[in-house]
């Protein structure tokens, strides 16, 4: 914890000083543009990624990035609730869903049950991503079809690139985020991040394909 609480103080005394009009700005209030849905992984920090600053990402993170379908019920509801508010009370111009190589969460799909035994709730929680890992599945059998094998490394980006898409579309069942979509008032981008090379690839809804943001 040591290096922690070095940090708190180094901050205190050279980042907020760097940036302290900023902070004396947003310190009554935020007005993020966009919702940054991302994994709760380490290795991912959404503004060191896009270089932004404080009040600018509104960001819910958790396991393998997934977004629960919309559903109105009883309970208690992190994730929705957390899109709900950046959605109606924020006003948010944009939503990014930020997958990542190397994602525990999605090759934790293809364990086996008792793999899992200590982590129901995580196993439970990953069903949101079941449709990608049947999508990938389908290119498995294809290719084995013709008579070639995907590598773990092959499946492995093509699960993290499904979830992605298959997160987007239960973004689409939010009433409020279609009515925006509708007209033109919000956007919505799926990305993947490469750690080991620092690449972000944007997903083309038109060419149904990830190209590198240059």
């Amino acid at each position: 914890m040591d290096n922690l609480f070095e940090g708190v103080i180094d901050f205190n005394n050279n980042e907020y000083k760097k940036y302290s009009e900023l902070f004396k700005k947003i310190a009554e209030g935020q007005k993020p543009h966009t919702l940054f849905i991302g994994c709760s992984d380490s290795r991912v920090v959404p503004t060191l990624i896009t270089k932004t600053l404080p009040g600018e990402l509104f960001v819910v993170r958790n396991i393998a990035n997934l977004v629960p379908p919309y559903r109105n019920v009883v309970e208690y509801l992190a994730t929705t609730s957390a899109i709900e508010y950046a959605i109606n009370i924020l006003k948010v111009k944009n939503i990014v869903v930020c997958g990542h190589s190397n994602c525990g969460g999605c090759r934790a799909l293809y364990m086996a049950d008792d793999d899992l035994k200590n982590i129901p709730h995580t196993k439970k929680w990953l069903e949101l991503a079941e449709n990608a890992k049947k999508i990938v599945s389908g290119y498995m059998l294809k290719a084995a079809g013709e008579g070639e094998r995907l590598t773990e490394k092959q499946i492995a980006l093509l699960t993290e690139r499904e979830n992605i898409k298959e997160q987007i579309k239960h973004l689409h069942s939010y009433p409020y985020i279609q009515s925006k979509l509708e007209n033109d008032e919000i956007s919505i981008y799926g990305w993947h991040y490469d750690i080991e090379t620092g690449e972000v690839h944007n997903y083309s809804f038109n060419k149904d394909i990830f190209e590198k943001i240059n």
